[in-house]
């Protein structure tokens, strides 16, 4: 090879970086403001209360943006993997962040129910077109890409306490309908850029079908463990802040906590992510949640700063396999890339949604203590789960 044609590989390989790098950032930016929306509710739900609803029927408003959400992301996917659908990034971005953003002006329950469910339908069009675009530009760096994509996500699922309690604090719920305008300026950015993000389309009629009736004992095994961990996620930002009131720790201080959670969540599921490309994903994904419990119970323990350290570590085991069961699916459905990313992103964390009112139903009979303590039991369960269920690891694809 000549120096010249060395040459050109160098620059066409650095100019490929370049517009790879703009797309990643441009799907994490918004996977950020949706996950942001997504933990709209369970930051609310101390508001909610206050205002005269139950624990038991703010939970099932929790419950029902997560399975609409959720549950729905496998039949959006199809679409994708039949046929690329990139209008729904940017649609389903402003279609949740509207609703949503109307809550506060809703003193019907009914009405309230309705509109949570109906604005799920946003966040199920987003995530798997978007998951499916971050595999579509990864390359041999699967697991590292979708890591950045998921922490980017996690990110903005630790912003919203910090963001919405001071605010409804201070200007109270009628205000919330200010919170459109972040959907409106990043659904207008992915409208720009996303016709620019291509994705490798795959015919997926039957093979689609004939993936899931081969893999789906290995596909159950992911989807029953990640129910497990959403269902201690979503249960533990949804009801620590009520818990620690009943500790006379107020409300704005619990924010900080679950800000502290989930940002170390953020940044544990990054090294996941990397750690699956190095070592497999099964480790990762069994020891990581098995590691969380220890680390909650010493939250709970413990007081003071050793306390605070314990939920960053639990945090950060928790969400350490966010992308790395993304990933393992998508190796399982090689050639159903957002299906795998909808039954990981959609259907296991929904049914661990679905979990989250009959919590609510628990806490309001037993009191906050046993479920918060159900739920930090949740992790060893599922890590112990996969760990034995799982035999065969899941090794990176070869390229």
């Amino acid at each position: 090879m000549s120096m010249t044609e060395a040459a050109s590989i160098n620059v066409n390989s650095q100019t490929n970086k370049g517009p790879k790098r703009l797309k990643l950032f441009s799907l994490s930016l918004a996977h950020g403001l949706n996950d942001w929306y997504s933990n709209y509710m369970q930051t609310l739900l101390p508001f909610l209360v206050a205002a005269g609803f139950s624990i038991s029927k703010s939970a099932v408003l929790i419950s029902a943006f997560t399975i609409s959400s959720s549950i729905l992301q496998p039949f959006f996917a199809y679409l994708v993997d039949k046929k690329n659908k990139r209008w729904m990034v940017y649609a389903g971005t402003i279609w949740m962040g509207t609703l949503l953003s109307l809550i506060g002006l809703i003193e019907n329950y009914a009405l309230m129910f309705l509109t949570v469910t109906l604005a799920g339908f946003g966040t199920a069009a987003f995530h798997p077109q978007a998951s499916a675009m971050v595999t579509a530009i990864s390359g041999n760096k699967k697991g590292l890409y979708q890591s950045i994509f998921v922490t980017a996500g996690n990110i903005g699922l630790a912003f919203t306490p910090l963001i919405i309690v001071p605010f409804v604090k201070k200007f109270g719920l009628k205000t919330t309908p200010l919170f459109i305008i972040p959907a409106l300026l990043v659904g207008l950015l992915l409208w720009i850029t996303s016709p620019k993000m291509e994705v490798k389309k795959t015919p997926v009629d039957h093979s689609t079908m004939k993936s899931l009736k081969e893999n789906w004992k290995s596909l159950a095994k992911i989807v029953i463990t990640v129910s497990m961990r959403s269902l201690a996620f979503f249960g533990l930002i949804s009801f620590l802040p009520l818990y620690l009131k009943g500790k006379d720790i107020s409300i704005t201080v619990s924010s900080h906590l679950l800000f502290i959670m989930l940002f170390s969540g953020a940044i544990g599921g990054l090294i996941g992510g990397h750690l699956s490309d190095k070592i497999g994903r099964k480790p990762v994904i069994a020891y990581s949640l098995m590691l969380a419990t220890p680390f909650f119970c010493g939250f709970l323990l413990t007081d003071g700063i050793l306390s605070t350290l314990f939920l960053a570590l639990a945090g950060m085991a928790l969400l350490a396999s966010f992308s790395v069961t993304v990933v393992s699916a998508q190796e399982i459905l090689t050639k159903s890339q957002a299906m795998a990313s909808g039954l990981m992103l959609g259907f296991g964390i929904g049914i661990g949604g679905l979990g989250v009112s009959l919590i609510g139903l628990l806490a309001e009979h037993t009191g906050l203590n046993y479920a918060v303590y159900l739920l930090v039991i949740l992790p060893f369960i599922g890590g112990s789960f996969y760990a034995l269920k799982a035999k065969k690891d899941i090794k990176p694809a070869a390229i």
